[in-house]
């Protein structure tokens, strides 16, 4: 499905990423206003890391380099600091841009093997669904031993000091391992998660289908 989908997109922008980043990607109407000063790359605390900075990024776009663009580990570095937003000079919101098109690569199935953000970003999503409200002792412990038993006691032991200053601070409860605080009107919570995926599909398929 996702396959199709990505064809589909492919076939009806032909050559023009810049309008479909435009029409699908999260505030992607604001690329086309960058004017390339790198502001927020030199604004970035991993800027370094990045194989492309923001600015890169949205030069791609307009050169439509799709694959590249989306297939890149670039959009999973951000951690949402909003530095870039804070600084840009034409107010570009940057970082809801990167996550946009992080977004945009996973659904079209070219989302980089292997991200570490991107399981992160799952495992806290499948976490807060559940009651509403994010378990911070399965989420912790869930990430300690996604590696394996082994590497989950080790990374354990070396985070005890942490996890004592978080009970210590009622951050965690170790009643959480039995389920936690959730929200008060749960089915609501989830009524309201469904009709979020039901308008978003009927927009992705608007968009597949307009021709």
């Amino acid at each position: 499905m996702t396959t199709a989908v990505n064809q589909a997109m492919v076939e009806k922008y032909k050559g023009n990423f810049l309008k479909e980043v435009t029409d699908n990607v999260e505030e992607g109407n604001w690329v086309k206003m960058c004017m390339q000063c790198g502001v927020c790359s030199g604004s970035c605390p991993l800027g370094p890391h990045w194989d492309h900075p923001p600015q890169e990024l949205f030069m791609m776009i307009r050169a439509n380099k799709r694959e590249e663009v989306l297939s890149s580990t670039s959009m999973w570095m951000c951690t949402s600091c909003y530095n870039c937003v804070a600084r840009c000079p034409r107010g570009l919101p940057i970082t809801h841009i990167m996550h946009g098109l992080a977004h945009y690569g996973k659904r079209m199935g070219m989302k980089p093997k292997n991200q570490p953000t991107e399981k992160f970003g799952q495992m806290f999503w499948d976490n807060l669904i559940k009651k509403g409200r994010v378990n911070e002792l399965k989420l912790g412990l869930g990430l300690y031993f996604k590696d394996g038993f082994a590497e989950g006691v080790k990374v354990s032991m070396g985070k005890q000091k942490l996890g004592m200053n978080m009970m210590k601070a009622k951050r965690m409860s170790p009643m959480e391992i039995l389920g936690g605080h959730g929200v008060s009107d749960l089915s609501g919570f989830h009524a309201m998660l469904k009709k979020a995926e039901e308008l978003e599909a009927a927009r992705v398929g608007a968009n597949t289908d307009a021709k």
